[in-house]
C-alpha cells in the first residue's frame, strides 16, 4: 500500500480555554512530514493532549477557547478534514459508542463510508491486530477499561487514517496488552505509511518503534526535538528534572520502611465479584487489610480489578463469599460496606475511579475538593485549611479557579485523588491512581500515599504500575483471567499471589 501519511505545520500556535489565564500551549513552531513517527514528551499539562485534539479537529470553537497562530494538517485547518486524524482519547469509555464489539469498531469506517464489505474485512483485522479476542457480538458494557482501551484503539486502526493521534494509548493495559498494542501499531504505520504522534509520559515503550521525540515545554515552545538516540542522550538530565520519564526506573523513588500493621479494617473470604448481576468476573478471593498498609491489585485485563475496588469501596454488592468490615473500620455502621450510606463512606472508605471524570461534581477545582469535607459539615476554616494544603502539595494551586473538565488527564488524576483525600478516609481504593503522571508528579503522589499509610491509613491500589508496586505495597492480590460464570457456581479461585512483599 502506498504512502498516505499526513503532513503537519504549526507557526506560533497557541490555545487557551475560555475563562483560563494561562495558556494550554502558546509560541508552538512544529512541522511533521508524511510517515513520521513522532513521541510527544513533556511534563503534565504542558498541553501534548490539547495539540493532539487541535489536529484531530475537535478542540472545540471560538467559545470553547482562543486560538494564536496557525495549525494546519495537510495544507488546510484540521477542522476540514476530519476522518484524515484518528484520534485515541486518554479516557477509553469516551470512545465506546455502540452495546457490541464488531459494531462499535465499525462505527468511524461507517462514518467514512467505507464500503460494507470492507468495513467488515477491517473490523476483524483490527480485533486481532490489537489483541482483544471476543466475538463481534459480545456486549461492550461488559468490558474492562484496559478492553475498552483496545477496543477504541481497534476503532482508530480500522479507519486507517493518514495520521494516527494515539493519547497514552497504553496507561491501562497490562505488559502483554502494551507489548500488542505498540506491536499493532508498528505494524499498521509499516503497511500504511501513516504519520504517528503518541503521546506517552514513559520512554520505553516506544523508543524501538518513532524514529523522534518531541518535548513540549510548559507554558509554551519546545523544550527539545530530535532523533530520539540524541534527545534523550544529549537532554535526559534536563528532560529528568523537567518529569520526563527518561528511563523506566525512578531514581530517588520514595520507599517505606516496613509494615507498621495496625488494626485489622476489611477483609474477604471467597469473595466473588461481578460488574453484571449473575456474572462473576473473579472469585475464590481471600485477604486481610489492615491498618497502615497497602494492598496492590494487579493481574491482566478483564480479570475483575476494577470490580474488586469497586466492591472493597462498597459500591458494588459482593457476587458470592464475604467481604466484612471490623469494628475498627465499621464504627458501628455494619459489617457490610455495601449497605452503608453515603456519608458513612466518606470517612471510612475513599474511592479513586479509573476514570477522574466519574466522579467530579462542581465548577472548579477548589469547589470540587470542598464537596466532601462539607458533606461532613466541618467548619470553613478547616476546609479551607485542607483545599489549600491539596492544591499546594499536588500542583494544582495555579489551576484552582479552572473547570475540572479542562484539566489534563494527568491533572484531573490528581484532583481525583485529593478529592479522597480531602474527606481522610481509614481505607482508600485507587483504580489506577499514578495515570498519566510525570516522573515529579508520580513522586509527590506516591509520597503522599506513603505518609498516609504511616499516619495508619490503609490503601487498595489497582494498577498495572510495577513501580507503584514495588514503592507502596505490603501485600500483592494478583487475578488471574477467566472466564465469566454464574456467580452463585463460582467456585475455582481467580486470586493468586497474595502475599507480603517485605
Amino acid at each position: 500500500m502506498g504512502t498516505i501519511g499526513a503532513a503537519v505545520r504549526a507557526r506560533g500556535w497557541g490555545w487557551r480555554h475560555a475563562g483560563r489565564s494561562s495558556w494550554a500551549v502558546r509560541g508552538l513552531d512544529l512541522d511533521v512530514q508524511p510517515g513520521e513517527r513522532i513521541l510527544l514528551l513533556g511534563a503534565s499539562g504542558a498541553g501534548k493532549s490539547t495539540l493532539l485534539h487541535a489536529l484531530a479537529g475537535v478542540l472545540g470553537g471560538e467559545d470553547e477557547g482562543e486560538t494564536a497562530g496557525s495549525l494546519v494538517l495537510d495544507g488546510g485547518p484540521p477542522e476540514a478534514a476530519r476522518g484524515r486524524a484518528g484520534l485515541l482519547l486518554q479516557d477509553p469509555d469516551s470512545q465506546v459508542i455502540l452495546s457490541r464489539v464488531g459494531d462499535d469498531v465499525a462505527f468511524g469506517c461507517e462514518n467514512l463510508r467505507v464500503p460494507r464489505d470492507e468495513i467488515w474485512r477491517r473490523v476483524p483485522r483490527a480485533l486481532a491486530d490489537v489483541g482483544l479476542d471476543l466475538p463481534l457480538g459480545h456486549p461492550t458494557a461488559e468490558l474492562s477499561g484496559g478492553q475498552k482501551q483496545r477496543l477504541a484503539l481497534a476503532g482508530v486502526l480500522a479507519m486507517r487514517p493518514g495520521l494516527l493521534l494515539l493519547d497514552e494509548p497504553t496507561a491501562n493495559l497490562d505488559p502483554d496488552g502494551v507489548r500488542e498494542v505498540r506491536d499493532a501499531v508498528g505494524r499498521v504505520t509499516e503497511t500504511t505509511g501513516a504519520t504517528l504522534i503518541v503521546v506517552e509520559h514513559r520512554v520505553d515503550v516506544w523508543r524501538g518503534l518513532v524514529d523522534r521525540v518531541v518535548v513540549l515545554e510548559p507554558g509554551g515552545g519546545v523544550l527539545a526535538d530530535g532523533r530520539p538516540d540524541d534527545v534523550l542522550g544529549r537532554e535526559g538530565a534536563r528532560l529528568a528534572e523537567s518529569g520526563v520519564w527518561v528511563t523506566d526506573e525512578l531514581p530517588g523513588m520514595p520507599r517505606r520502611p516496613g509494615i507498621r500493621t495496625g488494626d485489622a479494617l476489611l477483609g474477604a473470604d471467597g469473595l466473588a465479584v461481578a460488574r453484571v448481576p449473575g456474572r462473576a468476573v473473579a472469585s475464590g478471593i481471600d485477604f486481610a487489610l489492615a491498618a497502615g498498609t497497602a494492598l496492590a491489585v494487579t493481574g491482566p485485563n478483564g480479570a475483575g480489578k476494577s470490580t474488586l475496588g469497586l466492591t472493597l469501596a462498597g459500591l458494588l454488592k459482593p457476587a458470592g463469599g464475604s467481604l466484612r468490615a471490623t469494628a475498627a473500620l465499621a464504627r458501628g455502621a455494619g459489617v457490610a460496606p455495601h449497605a452503608w450510606r453515603s456519608r458513612e463512606l466518606l470517612t471510612r472508605i475513599g474511592t479513586v475511579f479509573q476514570d477522574p471524570e466519574h466522579q467530579f461534581l462542581a465548577p472548579t477545582v477548589r469547589r470540587e475538593l470542598e464537596v466532601g469535607p462539607a458533606a461532613l459539615r466541618l467548619p470553613a476554616s478547616e476546609i479551607a485549611e485542607r483545599v489549600d494544603a491539596l492544591l499546594d502539595r499536588l500542583r494544582l494551586a495555579g489551576l484552582a479557579d479552572a473547570n475540572p473538565f479542562t484539566l489534563s488527564g494527568g491533572e484531573k488524576r490528581r484532583l481525583s485523588v485529593a478529592t479522597v483525600l480531602a474527606t481522610r478516609p481509614d481505607v482508600l481504593v485507587l483504580d489506577e491512581p499514578t495515570f498519566g503522571q510525570d516522573s515529579r508528579t508520580w513522586r509527590e503522589l506516591v509520597g503522599i500515599l506513603a505518609e498516609l499509610l504511616d499516619d495508619g491509613s490503609a490503601v487498595v491500589a489497582v494498577t498495572h504500575d510495577h513501580l507503584l508496586v514495588k514503592a507502596l505495597a505490603d501485600h500483592e492480590l494478583r487475578l488471574t483471567a477467566a472466564p465469566a460464570v454464574p456467580a452463585a457456581t463460582a467456585a475455582s479461585p481467580t486470586a493468586v499471589s497474595q502475599g507480603r512483599r517485605r
